[in-house]
């Protein structure tokens, strides 16, 4: 029983420390005189905390007295710290702080990942966070290209003629990635391939990036992970911004913001993208197009409405439209359709709306809305696709803390309507058997809590339910482990499920690609899987540099796993479950180097990853999948001469590449490739003056990359009496068009210039 006294009274002191109530901090953050709302206020080594208002002001209350560290950080801000004093004497104490903007992506700012805005470090779920400074060093016309020059993230490109890709991440294909806008699921499924171009960059505040299990908060798609897009708010959006670039290329992108008043309560923020490229290229003398030319523009208004007690309103509107086409040189829009000059054409037209509102009651409950149309009119040589998917999303929930818990409950609805030309949506039995639904309704609720075992231990345990219109009940529970060390040493574990449900579409583009056909070999079911991650951060501040790594190890295990088979028959595509399992697992760490007398910065990851099946005792290497990636980007700021330096790049492993057939005489697997870029930067007043090299190596595919450009409608394909390509003399490999050969961009070596300006 003596032994017990000493760690009764541990138990005893920390409750005190974490519980005693006589102080209030009160006070303001800025930067440049302008308040900074939403930036995450903490007492270092505590659990006391809080987030500024719209105009910077914050406040917490029930402070022991003692002396403390008062820890400010914001996104795209330095963090800040300064010592107080809380006594009877003195229980209100007021404090200000003026904080310096920040470029790095390893320090602590303000992020959503549990559907809450908590500071990184406290978040018990780790979350990887890019601002546009980052992107700014590699500009790019679009955030599926931006991506490029993120760790573990690899933009796809899954043809050769129309460009279309989707977002891989640790190697999961890109139906595995939920991507949202400020939290709203609208990008999935047709929408996935192009959803993610002329999203406005001016008007993106961050790019948050969880990898690993987020089913639970997240519904069904975020199997292998998210990436969530947040727009800024008014309050931090710059009056005027605009961007002009042009490259070599003849490639022309402009991006525009404005932020205006309508009334005295309703702050408006409009952002306009237009990109246009109309310089056919052929550099590889395949006869094709190496890059697909596209015309776009993309229109994204905001409004945010002033409430009393700083309650949140907001909506927003976008609208996208897109004509590319990629194809043989002599192509034009007269060909569409027809045989003679084989073309890919898509026009994609697109709108959304997202709407969140904080509901006038005393407790917290949130209410968000989102819908999209997407339609796309499209033909692949002859092959007409005419698609079209609506997505009707709502959410209603509800956070609460208590002394050691914080609670977010909530139920969701998600209705999909797809329909196309194909037979894949054909709704009459004798036709199709097989079909896929045209209609999926998912009603879902989710519980989430949250709790502070102390100063130091936090767990997280959540549980979704959705009930599916065609498969019924899904079940995706969650948890979620931090430990603190110190102040500079965290360690968190995550596991949790996973369950996702096929659209063809978007499992495989390449389905409507020169002359495969899609085949249906059983019903298909639903993916389940079982995920895990764990993570690790630790940070070294010394007087000449600040050193900070996050490393990572994951494991996804599926079952049910969809696979599209390109290897049984060169002319078709076949999709099935896997009679067996896959594995996804690996290790990847990112290293942000600052150093402190010199202006001088180092943002360096790498990802191993292992992503192989096992059906019928043979494992097999999943096709357009690398063992090793690795990105870097370093800059220097001459400040003395406004002029700024960046060299980023990134490097692929082999990846195993879909051939055609026992005869393709093309390399089973793509070779060590890597694109690397460099830029200055020149500031004058409100204007930066930047420009460079992109694709410094000026890499390219192999220029057969597109099998039998110079027969795209296979008129000079003979085929056996069971289907099979044959061997004859001017066709001596057996093979017909495809342009599925894809591992990486077909643009070479580039100059590129721009102009930015803000006010």
């Amino acid at each position: 029983m003596l032994r017990k006294i000493p760690i009764i009274f541990l138990i005893f002191l920390v409750s005190e420390v974490c519980s005693q109530v006589p102080g209030t901090l009160k006070g303001t953050i800025q930067a440049n005189g302008v308040g900074i709302p939403f930036a995450s206020v903490g007492l270092n080594k505590t659990t006391f905390g809080a987030s500024t208002n719209q105009k910077g002001n914050f406040e917490i209350t029930n402070i022991p007295a003692g002396t403390y560290e008062v820890l400010v950080s914001a996104i795209g801000y330095e963090k800040q710290m300064k010592t107080i004093t809380i006594s009877e004497s003195k229980p209100l104490q007021t404090i200000s702080f003026d904080l310096k903007e920040n470029l790095t992506n390893l320090n602590e700012v303000v992020v959503s990942g549990t559907m809450k805005e908590v500071s990184k470090t406290e978040s018990p779920v780790p979350v990887e966070v890019y601002t546009p400074a980052m992107f700014k060093k590699n500009p790019t016309p679009s955030i599926f290209d931006a991506l490029q020059s993120v760790n573990g993230v690899r933009p796809q490109l899954n043809c050769n003629v129309c460009n279309t890709g989707d977002i891989h991440i640790n190697g999961l294909e890109g139906p595995y990635t939920m991507i949202m806008i400020d939290g709203m699921p609208i990008v999935s499924g047709l929408s996935s391939v192009y959803g993610l171009s002329g999203i406005p960059n001016s008007l993106v505040e961050r790019i948050e990036i969880v990898k690993g299990p987020a089913s639970s908060l997240y519904g069904s798609e975020a199997v292998g992970g998210l990436i969530n897009i947040i727009t800024k708010k008014t309050a931090n959006a710059d009056k005027v911004s605009l961007d002009v670039m042009a490259t070599t290329y003849q490639e022309y992108n402009v991006d525009a913001g404005i932020k205006y008043h309508l009334g005295k309560k309703v702050n408006a923020l409009m952002g306009i993208n237009y990109y246009n490229y109309q310089n056919p290229v052929d550099n590889n003398q395949d006869g094709f197009t190496d890059v697909t030319l596209q015309h776009r523009i993309s229109v994204f208004n905001k409004l945010n409405f002033e409430r009393k007690e700083n309650r949140e309103a907001s909506v927003a509107l976008r609208y996208y439209y897109e004509d590319r086409w990629g194809g043989d040189m002599k192509w034009n829009p007269r060909w569409r359709g027809t045989d003679s000059i084989y073309g890919e054409s898509i026009y994609t037209s697109r709108y959304e709306l997202i709407g969140k509102y904080q509901l006038p009651l005393k407790e917290r409950f949130f209410y968000n809305v989102s819908f999209n149309n997407h339609d796309q009119n499209s033909y692949y040589g002859l092959i007409k696709f005419n698609a079209q998917q609506r997505i009707f999303f709502n959410q209603l929930y509800w956070e609460k803390e208590f002394e050691k818990h914080s609670v977010l409950i909530g139920a969701a609805y998600r209705y999909t309507w797809y329909d196309d030309n194909t037979v894949i949506t054909q709704t009459n039995d004798t036709i199709n058997p097989k079909n896929l639904p045209n209609n999926v309704a998912l009603p879902g609720v989710f519980i989430q809590d949250e709790i502070k075992f102390n100063c130091n231990h936090k767990l997280l345990l959540g549980f979704r339910y959705d009930y599916n219109n065609v498969h019924g009940n899904i079940y995706t529970p969650r948890m979620s482990y931090k430990w603190t060390v110190n102040a500079n040493n965290i360690l968190r574990l995550n596991a949790g499920t996973g369950f996702r449900v096929a659209n063809v579409f978007s499992e495989d583009h390449a389905a409507l690609t020169g002359s495969r056909d899609v085949v249906i070999l059983d019903h298909i079911k639903p993916e389940q899987s079982v995920n895990a991650n764990l993570n690790y951060i630790t940070k070294f501040n010394r007087e000449k540099f600040n050193l900070g790594i996050d490393m990572s190890a994951f494991f996804t295990r599926f079952s049910n796993r969809i696979i599209a088979d390109y290897d049984t028959d060169p002319n078709k595509i076949y999709f099935s479950n896997l009679d067996g399992y896959a594995i996804s697992q690996g290790v990847s760490a990112n290293i942000d180097l600052v150093f402190n007398k010199i202006p001088l910065k180092f943002l360096i990851g790498g990802t191993y990853m292992d992503n192989f099946k096992v059906e019928n005792g043979t494992q097999e290497r999943q096709v357009l999948t690398e063992n090793f990636t690795a990105t870097w980007a370093v800059s220097y700021d001459w400040k003395k001469y406004g002029l700024s330096f960046d060299y980023t790049g990134n490097i692929y492993s082999p990846m195993r590449l879909p051939l055609l057939g026992p005869l393709d005489p093309r390399d089973e697997y793509s070779p060590w490739w890597s694109i690397q870029n460099i830029q200055a930067t020149k500031k004058i007043k409100r204007f930066e003056i930047y420009g460079g090299v992109k694709n410094l190596l000026n890499f390219t595919p192999p220029s057969n990359s597109i099998a039998r450009p110079f027969d795209a409608f296979d008129k000079g394909v003979q085929y056996n009496s069971s289907g099979q390509i044959i061997p004859t003399s001017s066709n001596p490999y057996a093979m017909s068009f495809d342009p599925t050969y894809m591992f990486a961009p077909n643009q070479g070596i580039r100059g590129f210039l721009g102009v930015r300006f803000k006010i």
